[in-house]
């Protein structure tokens, strides 16, 4: 299953790092990335490929939005079929 994890927030050193490093962790290939920096805020787009994830969805995006919590950052992982959902109301 494809899902989208977007970050947003004041930029750092690390950010990509940790992000990239808990898909790693949770067995999450990352298909396409893109990042920039807007007036001093990082944002980052992220696709990704959850198939191989042990994790559940719903509770790996709890887990994602921990992890944001910690270090100041909005992060959401969201499943692709919503979007899609979305494109054909």
């Amino acid at each position: 299953m494809k899902a989208v994890i977007t970050v947003i927030g004041k930029d750092r050193v690390g950010i990509l790092a940790r992000v990239s490093g808990a898909c790693a962790e949770n067995n999450i290939n990352v298909l396409e990335v893109t990042q920039n920096i807007l007036q001093g805020l990082f944002s980052m787009i992220m696709i990704v490929d959850t198939s191989q994830c042990p994790t559940e969805i719903d509770r790996l995006a709890e887990e994602f939005s921990s992890m944001g919590r910690e270090i100041g950052m909005d992060i959401r992982l969201t499943r692709t079929e919503l979007y899609e959902t979305m494109h054909h109301i």
